[in-house]
């Protein structure tokens, strides 16, 4: 006997179906520059391998864009190109307003989501993804911040640069005590206690980074802390935070200050380097859903406001743009390793760094993004800017 199969009630037809799909092709298409075209040629150009991709990114933004990459749903022979040419502040508020963006901007503004309990999750799920993996990208002072790319050539080159940077905007001279917030893998704290003889005191709520950090800097007068930077309680002659202040959250960046007001001498000098953005963006939900939670980017009157009071206003110095060379350095770095980390990692976590790497690379070069070092004094006479 035959049987005949019922239509599932509401499902579309094939053609309502397909042509749903055109729409939302078209759609996803008006998002995209003239430079960059569905299927084309350049490097830039977005090769689709699922047509679901379009209804994806509609529906999720850009959380379904880096998603859909990550499941081989598109490809493009230069990431870096197409996030340049493609995303500008009004294409990136455009993409980023989903109800992924809106769920996480409302419980950023109702909770607090940067809490001591929570700061140690945060580092776990990046910081401590294993040594092997920074290692096999980083520089060999294992330096996860942006470079200083002026007169020099290589990675280490550039990150020494910064580093040095970084020590005479400080002033630090010997016998000086140093606090690192947020210390990282201990680069900085090494490069100062190696070259301008001060005493460091680096904290960080990775384990991965202290395990690395104290053996790297054994011998020198560091001492490299599992602790969450409200918890410090000494003085120092100067404090320092270089990539952390993108993990400390809006609720929190009055309590940040206070903590490194109450840690700095009088005469002193604090530095502040953190990624940011010309003008208030939403906060990325891709990013924060697999790289870093709960971060959030910053606008400089944002980080003013919360310094008015304790400290002065010395310095402001803004070089995103040696961003993109930094996190190109890292992604031939990470490709040329990867060989080596297939065994720890798998072939999504392979395109979901890729993603990572070369889409902010785009973002800083299309002027997205910025990076600011802030140089702010405790009654400090008479500084002199440092480039």
């Amino acid at each position: 006997m035959e049987t005949t199969q019922t239509p599932i009630a509401g499902a579309p037809s094939d053609a309502t179906a397909t042509f749903l799909s055109r729409k939302a092709r078209d759609a996803f298409a008006r998002f995209l520059p003239s430079a960059v075209t569905l299927n084309g040629p350049a490097k830039q150009d977005i090769q689709v391998h699922d047509g679901r991709l379009f209804a994806r990114v509609l529906l999720k933004g850009t959380l379904g864009l880096g998603e859909a990459y990550m499941d081989g749903w598109w490809d493009c022979d230069a990431l870096d190109q197409f996030f340049a040419h493609a995303i500008n502040p009004g294409v990136m508020k455009k993409l980023i307003f989903s109800p992924p963006t809106f769920r996480y901007a409302l419980r950023q503004k109702l909770f607090n989501l940067q809490t001591r309990k929570d700061a140690f999750k945060i580092a776990e799920h990046h910081y401590d993804l294993g040594n092997n993996l920074y290692r096999a990208m980083l520089d060999p002072m294992m330096v996860y911040s942006c470079a200083y790319w002026k007169d020099v050539s290589t990675l280490a080159e550039a990150q020494e640069a910064k580093l040095d940077l970084i020590c005479r905007k400080l002033q630090l001279s010997p016998g000086m005590t140093l606090l690192d917030i947020g210390c990282g893998w201990g680069g900085l704290a090494k490069h100062a206690a190696m070259n301008y003889g001060v005493r460091v005191v680096g904290v960080t709520v990775s384990r991965e980074q202290v395990e690395f950090a104290q053996q790297s800097c054994k011998g020198l007068a560091v001492d490299i802390r599992l602790q969450d930077y409200r918890e410090v309680t000494a003085e120092f002659d100067r404090v320092v935070s270089v990539g952390c202040f993108e993990h400390i959250g809006p609720k929190n960046y009055r309590t940040y200050m206070q903590t490194a007001h109450r840690s700095l001498k009088r005469g002193g000098i604090f530095l502040v380097q953190t990624i940011g953005t010309a003008e208030p963006l939403p906060v990325d939900p891709w990013i924060t859903t697999y790289i870093f939670p709960a971060g959030y980017l910053p606008v400089p009157r944002q980080i003013a406001a919360a310094a008015e009071g304790l400290f002065d206003l010395m310095d402001l110095h803004e070089f995103g743009r040696y961003y993109d060379p930094t996190l190109m350095a890292w992604s031939e770095n990470f490709e040329r390793n990867w060989p080596t980390l297939r065994e720890q990692y798998d072939e999504r976590f392979h395109r979901m760094w890729k993603y990572y790497l070369l889409s902010c690379a785009g973002l800083f070069r299309s002027g997205v993004l910025k990076l600011y070092q802030v140089v702010l004094g405790k009654d400090f006479p008479g500084y002199a800017s440092v480039r």
